[in-house]
């Protein structure tokens, strides 16, 4: 495990991530990359320390977890200096991919998340179908781009439109997981886990995605079991995730 500094031109200054990587790779192997996306209020050590996802290095994968803050990895629309979506899909990927013995495939690389980090992987999955052929998500936010200001949580609901935009506007539609399920080509998206504690406060909105999934014909999964939106439940889904992921 180390972790790696650069400068990320989307960013404007450097941004350091982690990376775990196989201390070697069996002749004739695939090379595999998983981006893992951390959850609002963590860190792009989140998944190291919280997780048991390090076993994915000794079956062959490269892990890199990057920084996100609470950017929900996407391009501000009220602020042109937080791009996290073209760090992440650009400026990221080739800077973790430059040392690798082979150029990847669409389908040798998988974005996953928890939480924040699960409603970006569903979203970039479907915006840059070119770049990933799996995508995870524990407990993602799928209503996102629905949700209104709150007079309850003034100084959030700003900073959740200064990434969004207001509601009904253009940067809003391009990052609604609904809107980019019902656009997409089934037999082009990545293959989508998801997952939902019974107890998760975030249930239903991932019930009605999963379902929108079912219907579109887009290949996926959809899982529930007793938790809620912690490491508990996510950890719990991992052997499934990972099983999934393996099977791809």
């Amino acid at each position: 495990m180390r972790d790696r500094t650069f400068h990320s031109e989307a960013l404007g200054h450097n941004v350091t991530y982690r990376v775990i990587a196989p201390a070697s790779l069996p002749a004739g192997q695939r090379m595999r990359v998983v981006y893992l996306l951390h959850g609002n209020g963590a860190n792009f050590r989140e998944w190291s320390e919280e997780s048991s996802i390090a076993q994915l290095a000794g079956k062959g994968y490269v892990l890199v977890m990057p920084e996100g803050h609470a950017s929900y990895y996407l391009n501000s629309a009220g602020d042109r200096k937080q791009r996290y979506e073209d760090f992440i899909t650009r400026d990221l990927v080739a800077d973790a991919e430059r040392d690798l013995p082979a150029r990847l495939d669409r389908k040798d690389r998988a974005i996953v998340g928890v939480s924040m980090g699960g409603y970006a992987a569903i979203v970039l999955s479907l915006k840059h179908r070119e770049l990933y052929g799996f995508a995870g998500a524990l407990s993602p936010p799928t209503d996102l781009a629905e949700r209104a200001f709150s007079l309850r949580r003034p100084l959030k609901s700003l900073a959740f439109r200064r990434i969004f935009g207001p509601p009904g506007s253009a940067t809003r539609a391009a990052n609604d997981p609904f809107l980019l399920a019902k656009a997409a080509d089934p037999a082009r998206t990545p293959y989508l886990f998801l997952s939902a504690g019974e107890q998760e406060p975030l249930l239903e909105t991932v019930e009605r995605f999963a379902a929108l999934l079912q219907a579109r014909k887009i290949p996926h999964e959809f899982r529930t079991q007793p938790g809620g939106h912690d490491w508990g439940q996510w950890n719990a889904e991992l052997p499934a995730l990972i099983a999934a992921l393996a099977s791809r």
